[in-house]
C-alpha cells in the first residue's frame, strides 16, 4: 500500500512538472500553464473559440468588405457592422425603439416641390388671434394707469373694480379695456390722468434766482435745478427775481398755456411783508381795484395774517399775472413790499417745502391742475 501510494504521488508530481514545463514552453516563459493548457484543450475538444483582443477586432465586416479593409467610406462600423450602429436601410429611431425607413434627398425634394405646387395659387390663411380682444387697437387701461403713476397694475385693476375710473365720461367696470392715450380722456375719481409721459414739478424758488431756464449773463436760473432731467422742462409763468415761492415746471405745453392764460383765471396767493399801520379799508380798496399805469388791478382776497408792532404780514390772492402786479398794487396803495412769497399756484401749495427744493407733483395734484383749466 505504501509503495503504490508513493508511485501514484510521484506520477502525479511528474505530470505536474511536465505540464508546467509544457506551459512554460507554450507561453514563451510564462509562469503558469492554465492559459496555454486551456486554449489547447478548447481547440482540441471543439469548444467555443477564443475571443479576439480589442486591438485584433475587425469592424469592416459589412457588405462589400474585403480582407484589406472596407469597400468605401468610413467602414462598415458606421453602416451597422459594429455593435450599436444603425442597420442597413434604416435611420435613427422615432422613439421607443421604432425605426423609420430612410428616405433619399431626391424623394424629399420631390415631395416639397409637390407641396409648393399644390398651395401656389392659394391665399395666405389668417390665423386666429391668440387671445380675445387682441385685434383691438390701443393699450390696456390698467397699463396706462400704472405708467401714469397710480401704482402697480394689480392696484390699477382694483381701481377699476371699485368703479373709480372712467373713460370718455363712462365708468369702466371690465378689466382689459383698451384705450388710446392720445385721444381718450381717462379720469380717476373725477380727475384727469396725464396718460402720456408728462412731468410736473413744483420748485420753491429762492430769492435771487432768475425765472428763466437759461441766463446769458450767467446768473442762477431755474434751469440749474433741472439739469439732470432727460426731458426738456419749462416754467409756468414767472416770479420776480427777488420774489420767492411756488413756481411750476413741466413739459405739458397745453397745460402751461392754460394755467397762465387770463381766460381761465387761475388764482395765485402771496404773502407780503409791509410796514404799517394799515387802515381797515385796505382790503376793500384792493378788492375794488387799484388804478395802475396799465389798467385796473383787483385782488380776489385780502387778509392780515400776522402783526408785530408796525410790521404786518398780509395775504393777497388774485388771478392776474401781470408783471410785478402785487408789488405795484400795494405800493400804489401806500405800502411798499419788503418781502414777497408766493404760497400757492392754483391748487398747488407751498406747504413745508424748503427753499430751493424741487418735488414731483402727485397724480392728485396734476388732476386738480387739469380740472382747474378744463383739461
Amino acid at each position: 500500500m505504501r509503495s503504490s501510494s508513493g508511485r501514484n504521488s510521484s506520477g502525479n508530481n511528474g505530470g505536474s512538472r511536465g505540464g508546467n514545463s509544457g506551459g512554460r514552453g507554450g507561453s514563451s516563459g510564462g509562469r503558469g500553464n492554465y492559459r496555454g493548457a486551456g486554449n489547447n484543450r478548447d481547440d482540441k475538444q471543439g469548444g467555443r473559440p477564443k475571443k479576439p483582443r480589442p486591438e485584433e477586432r475587425r469592424y469592416d465586416v459589412g457588405p462589400g468588405a474585403t480582407q484589406d479593409g472596407p469597400k468605401s467610406g468610413r467602414g462598415a462600423s458606421a453602416r451597422g457592422g459594429a455593435k450599436g450602429g444603425p442597420k442597413q436601410g434604416q435611420q435613427r429611431g422615432t422613439g421607443r425603439g421604432r425605426w423609420a425607413p430612410a428616405t433619399s434627398r431626391e424623394y424629399d425634394a420631390r415631395a416639397e416641390e409637390r407641396n409648393r405646387e399644390r398651395y401656389a395659387g392659394k391665399k395666405d390663411v389668417k390665423l386666429p388671434k391668440t387671445f380675445p380682444g387682441a385685434e383691438q387697437e390701443g393699450e390696456r387701461l390698467q397699463k396706462v394707469l400704472a405708467r401714469a403713476g397710480y401704482g402697480s397694475r394689480r392696484a390699477c385693476e382694483e381701481l377699476i373694480e371699485q368703479a373709480r375710473v372712467e373713460v370718455n365720461g363712462e365708468i369702466v367696470l371690465e378689466q382689459g379695456k383698451r384705450v388710446d392715450p392720445e385721444k381718450d380722456e381717462v379720469k380717476v375719481d373725477g380727475l384727469t390722468v396725464a396718460t402720456q409721459s408728462y412731468q410736473f414739478f413744483s420748485l420753491n424758488k429762492p430769492a435771487g434766482v432768475v425765472s428763466t431756464m437759461e441766463d446769458p449773463d450767467g446768473r442762477q436760473c431755474l434751469g440749474d435745478y433741472v439739469t439732470n432731467r432727460e426731458t426738456r422742462l419749462f416754467h409756468v409763468g414767472r416770479l420776480d427775481t427777488e420774489t420767492e415761492g411756488v413756481i411750476l415746471l413741466t413739459n405739458h405745453g397745453e397745460l402751461a398755456h392754460r394755467l397762465t392764460h387770463p381766460k381761465y383765471g387761475v388764482k395765485k396767493t402771496y404773502l407780503a411783508a409791509i410796514v404799517g399801520p394799515i387802515p381797515r379799508d385796505l382790503g376793500k380798496k384792493l378788492k375794488d381795484g387799484i388804478q395802475l399805469e396799465d389798467g385796473y388791478a383787483r385782488a380776489d382776497h385780502f387778509r392780515v395774517v400776522e402783526q408785530t408792532g408796525k410790521n404786518y404780514l398780509v395775504e393777497v390772492t388774485l388771478h392776474e399775472g401781470r408783471k410785478h402786479i402785487v408789488r405795484r398794487m400795494l405800493a400804489e396803495a401806500g405800502f411798499p413790499v419788503e418781502k414777497l412769497v408766493r404760497t400757492a399756484f392754483g391748487p398747488i401749495t407751498l406747504g413745508d417745502q424748503k427753499s430751493g427744493w424741487l418735488r414731483r407733483l402727485s397724480n392728485t395734484e396734476v388732476g386738480m391742475l387739469m380740472q382747474e383749466v378744463d383739461l
